[in-house]
């Protein structure tokens, strides 16, 4: 008998009615020209407009909005390279209480300047030669705080489903599902919800080449794990799948698409230019699959999620060879 799954439909449904008010429903866009491009029709979760600049607030909010009193007073703690450590301390903020993050000395600056806006204390660890997830937990146990992981763990899984869920009430029904793939937690709600919906959806995930630690896994039935990828997508610079993620994965999506670095400045700045938005590369990435010639256009309705738009412009002009 198969495990049940540590996420179903229904923690998605709890997770948005908890979300309501908090995150925002962020706008689904279309271009003809994309549509042209690409020969399919494709609408695009804009999670860039999120509240922090992307999806993560989603699922930070929902896991932290279900502790308990008691341990809301004593605070929370995260790791993450800058995305999640913004959502935490905003979702800190929200509710009341403290945050510790603990971020790595090369994080973006101004994902480091975000999050301690947001109030939180951060700490700083190498990504290279340390371990964040033994780092975190033995920051919070010996702090007494509540760790929210950013990937692995059941309600922030249920709480990033919601953007699959919006887009999917939005459109209706899609043929495929194109989300983008770091540790896994995004495009596991993504695909819970969808699959849901319409069980007959494609979701595909995309991973930078130098990172395709989901993509191996999936390919050998096992979580594998490769030495901390060196892209210009920082927010899915992750050697291994969690846990969890892998278990819903392995089970609900269909197929993992690679693109480079190059692939990803391209698809940036085909967003800036032609579809007015900003995305930093970790968010681009499902676009620059499908502009890439990636993703199977035979499917004619593609959604894509555009996970985050957190990129300073010193380095965004600098990537883009301004």
């Amino acid at each position: 008998m198969a495990a049940a799954s540590p996420v179903t439909f229904d923690d998605v449904r709890a997770a948005a009615a908890r979300l309501e008010g908090v995150a925002r429903r962020t706008p689904v866009l279309t271009s003809r020209t994309l549509n042209s491009l690409v020969g399919a029709e494709v609408f695009i979760k804009c999670e860039n407009f999120q509240r922090v600049g992307a999806f993560k607030i989603r699922g930070a909010y929902n896991a932290a909005a279900q502790l308990s009193p008691e341990q809301l007073a004593k605070g929370i703690a995260a790791y993450s390279s800058g995305n999640h450590a913004q959502a935490t301390a905003l979702a800190a903020r929200e509710l009341g209480t403290s945050a510790v993050i603990l971020m790595p000395e090369d994080a973006p600056r101004s994902k480091r300047e975000a999050t301690a806006g947001y109030g939180a204390e951060i700490v700083t660890y190498d990504r290279y030669t340390e371990d964040r997830t033994a780092l975190g937990h033995a920051l919070a146990e010996d702090r007494g705080l509540a760790l929210i992981p950013p990937y692995d763990h059941p309600h922030v899984i249920a709480g990033q489903g919601t953007a699959a869920l919006e887009l999917l009430e939005e459109t209706g029904p899609l043929d495929a599902l194109v989300v983008p793939v770091g540790g896994g937690g995004l495009i596991a709600g993504s695909a819970t919800a969808a699959k849901a919906l319409h069980p007959g959806i494609r979701v595909v995930g995309v991973e930078p080449e130098a990172g395709d630690d989901t993509k191996r896994s999936l390919e050998s039935g096992a979580r594998v794990t490769l030495p901390v990828p060196r892209t210009i997508a920082d927010g899915q610079a992750l050697p291994t799948p969690g846990e969890l993620t892998f278990a819903v994965n392995r089970r609900l999506v269909d197929g993992i698409s690679l693109v480079s670095d190059a692939e990803i400045i391209t698809a940036m700045r085909f967003a800036f230019e032609r579809l007015k938005i900003v995305l930093e590369p970790s968010g681009a990435t499902g676009l620059a699959a499908l502009l890439a010639g990636r993703i199977d256009t035979a499917s004619p309705r593609i959604g894509v999620i555009a996970s985050g738009g957190n990129i300073d412009t010193r380095r965004f002009a600098e990537l883009l060879g301004a």
